[in-house]
């Protein structure tokens, strides 16, 4: 919903009506994660995608349907054998969609200015929402044992950027949609060198709040890393032992200078973050991880870096290199193989945030 809440702050700020669908499941080829949005409002304009186009059009009808006073409404949309360009998937997956009217103005506002937020939705003809926030919890789901439950919750989704649908022990008949508007993850850069500059650009490009940190305040200024949301100029194993990292962070040593990588690795590699990678030779790896052993860290320790960093794509430009790293990153994030598509199996999409949710829809409480 991030993509289109300028848009629905300007529906609700002029008292426009509007319904929203939302994706609150995939499974197999879906083209897009639970969480993605489509509204349209009450002169028939449209903002968002659920799909990619696969199925806008019967999207569309629907939302038109709840918001001319019809319950909220839950439907799936999968392949088509009959028609592959029916009201279904082409790609062969399948997407759970859930139609309500418009979004709690709360929610909107806290999106708009980033803050991290989380909704728990009653997935029935209400539509129900309770909004979660660094401020306490505001609205409800209906019912009381159900909020007494879903917070705790919520948060740790939230803490985690995830979404997914869950059912609630204490209402065997219900299911929620935990949607989470987490911060932007963190890209921590080590080392002010042109390689630096190319990623900080990619990791903005991705969506990440990029910073790039280094002891040399010559090398280290905003003219040089014009993409990067704050340049640091600090030793880098200082900066990273104070900085907020959580499991959604990843760490980039591009310094491959002992002095200067050794004592950074030494705490990156101790902190619940959830990537860690080092630029450098194999030569350079070999004696970086002696000199690691020396500092104490264990073998446990060193099996979360990644070096030498990236992918093997015949990178050589800093672009190219940045490009490696990046989707090295991904993978690692999304719980990808790195192996070429057309020599994979199984399904393409195979997100690791979000598909454990989605598709068991675990219960709590």
């Amino acid at each position: 919903m991030k993509e289109i809440a300028a848009r629905l702050a300007h529906w609700n700020s002029s008292g426009m009506p509007y319904a929203i669908a939302t994706v609150v499941s995939v499974s197999g080829s879906a083209p897009r994660l639970p969480g993605a949005a489509m509204a349209v409002n009450a002169d028939g304009d449209v903002v968002g995608s659920v799909s990619g186009g696969c199925v806008e059009g019967a999207v569309y009808e629907l939302c038109r349907e709840v918001l001319a006073g019809g319950d909220c409404v839950r439907t799936s949309f999968g392949y088509s054998d009959d028609d592959a360009f029916a009201v279904g998937l082409t790609c062969g997956g399948t997407i759970e969609v859930f139609v309500s009217r418009a979004v709690n103005f709360a929610v909107v506002e806290a999106v708009l200015a980033d803050e991290p937020v989380a909704t728990v939705q009653l997935l029935d003809g209400s539509g129900a929402l309770l909004m979660v926030g660094r401020h306490g919890a505001s609205g409800t789901t209906g019912f009381a044992d159900v909020d007494s439950v879903v917070i705790d919750e919520a948060i740790a989704m939230l803490d985690s950027g995830t979404s997914g649908i869950r059912s609630v022990r204490c209402r065997p008949d219900l299911d929620v949609f935990v949607q989470s508007y987490a911060t932007k993850p963190k890209l921590l850069i080590f080392g002010a060198i042109d390689y630096a500059g190319a990623l900080a650009r990619v990791g903005k490009f991705l969506g990440y709040h990029v910073t790039v940190c280094d002891a040399r305040p010559v090398f280290a200024t905003r003219s040089r890393f014009p993409d990067a949301d704050d340049v640091v100029t600090q030793w880098p194993h200082t900066y990273l032992a104070q900085a907020s990292v959580d499991s959604r962070t990843v760490v980039c040593v591009l310094t491959h200078d002992a002095k200067f990588d050794v004592p950074l690795l030494e705490v990156a590699l101790r902190l619940p973050v959830a990537f860690v990678g080092a630029m450098g030779s194999r030569r350079t790896h070999h004696d970086r991880l002696m000199r690691l052993r020396e500092v104490g860290l264990t073998d446990s320790e060193l099996s979360h870096l990644r070096s030498p960093i990236g992918l093997d794509l015949g990178a050589r430009t800093p672009e190219e290199t940045a490009v490696a790293i990046a989707a090295e990153f991904v993978a690692v994030r999304r719980g990808g193989s790195a192996v070429p598509l057309v020599r994979s199996g199984g399904p393409i999409h195979h997100d690791r945030d979000a598909g454990s949710l989605t598709r068991l829809a675990p219960s709590f409480g």
